[in-house]
C-alpha cells in the first residue's frame, strides 16, 4: 500500500501503475473510493501511467480527517499530489464529486499542469434556483431542500442521495437496504462527508468553466439520475476550448459501474488524443 504524505502530515492512499508516456489521474465521488476505478485500471495502465487515490475521509484515507475538509481542501491535496509526484501534462478525470474537485483545482491553480480534463456526470452548481435548473436531482434540489436535509439524521440524508443516484434501490425494502448502505458508509468518516456535502452545495464553478484552457471531455448518463443530460449542451456552450460530449446510454449516475467496458474504452480513446 502506498501513501502520499501531505504538508500537514496526513497521508492519502494512492495507487500508481502503468508506464505510458501520458499520465491520467482519476478521482472518485462522494462516499466512494478509488476502488470504483479498479476494474478499469489494468487496461488503462497499458496505455498510460494511471493514478487513483482516496480523498480525505474516504476508504484507505478515512483517517486523514484532522482538518475541516472542504472542496478547497481536496483541490489543495490534488495540487500537492501533482507537484509532489512531479507530474506534468496530466489528463485529469473526475467523476461526481471528483469532477467538482477538478473544477475547484482548475479555478484555483489553473491548467498549467494539465493536458486535458474529463468531467464525468457532474454539475458546476448543485443548488437550483430561479436562474439555474441543471443542478442536483435533475433541477429539483433547492436551498430550501438543503435546509430540510440539515435537520435529518445523516443516514436518512445519505439514503435519499443513494436512491437518487441509483433509482432501482427505491424498490428494495428499507430494512434490507440499510445494511449495505451502512457498510458503504463505514469506510468513510461521517464528519468529513458532512462537511464535503455542504461545501459542494455552496460552490458555483460556472464562471470557472469558461476559463479552462485545455480540451474538455464530458461523460454523461442518459436518462441519468442525479443530473440532467442537458448539462452536456450547457458545457458545449460555455467551454471555450476543444470540447466533446460522450453519452452513456441506459445509465444512472453510476456510469462507471453501469458500463465499465465502455468507460474503460472511452478513457483509453481520450488518452490516445
Amino acid at each position: 500500500m502506498s501513501y502520499f504524505q501531505l504538508s500537514n502530515g496526513e497521508k492519502l492512499y494512492y495507487e500508481d501503475t502503468g508506464k505510458g508516456e501520458k499520465t491520467i489521474i482519476m478521482m472518485h465521488g462522494w462516499t466512494s473510493t478509488h476502488e470504483v476505478f479498479s476494474p478499469c485500471v489494468p487496461q488503462i495502465a497499458e496505455k498510460a501511467r494511471c493514478i487513483i487515490y482516496d480523498h480525505r475521509g474516504h476508504g484507505n484515507s478515512k483517517n486523514a480527517n484532522r482538518d475541516h475538509v472542504t472542496m478547497d481542501t481536496l483541490a489543495s491535496d490534488l495540487n500537492e499530489l501533482i507537484e509532489g509526484l512531479g507530474l506534468k501534462d496530466v489528463i485529469l478525470l473526475g467523476w461526481s464529486m471528483g469532477a467538482g474537485v477538478a473544477m475547484n483545482y482548475m479555478s484555483t491553480y489553473g491548467c498549467k499542469a494539465l493536458s486535458r480534463v474529463v468531467l464525468c456526470d457532474m454539475t458546476p452548481k448543485q443548488l437550483n434556483d430561479e436562474t439555474w435548473d441543471l443542478g442536483l436531482y435533475q433541477g429539483k434540489y433547492t436551498k430550501q431542500d438543503m435546509e430540510k436535509d440539515a435537520g435529518k439524521d445523516f443516514y436518512s440524508a445519505y439514503k435519499s442521495f443513494a436512491i437518487g443516484a441509483i433509482p432501482r434501490l427505491k424498490k428494495i425494502p428499507g430494512f434490507l437496504l440499510k445494511r449495505p448502505l451502512k457498510e458503504k458508509l463505514s469506510v468513510c468518516d461521517e464528519k468529513t462527508l458532512k462537511s464535503l456535502s455542504a461545501s459542494m452545495k455552496a460552490k458555483d464553478y460556472r464562471e470557472s468553466i469558461e476559463k479552462i484552457t485545455v480540451p474538455v471531455s464530458y461523460f454523461y448518463a442518459v436518462p441519468g439520475s442525479l443530473f440532467s443530460p442537458k448539462l452536456a449542451d450547457w458545457y458545449k456552450d460555455h467551454v471555450k476550448t476543444e470540447y466533446e460530449a460522450v453519452v452513456f446510454e441506459d445509465s444512472t449516475h453510476m456510469l462507471i459501474t453501469d458500463h465499465p467496458e465502455k468507460f474503460t474504452q472511452e478513457v483509453i480513446r481520450v488518452i490516445g488524443k
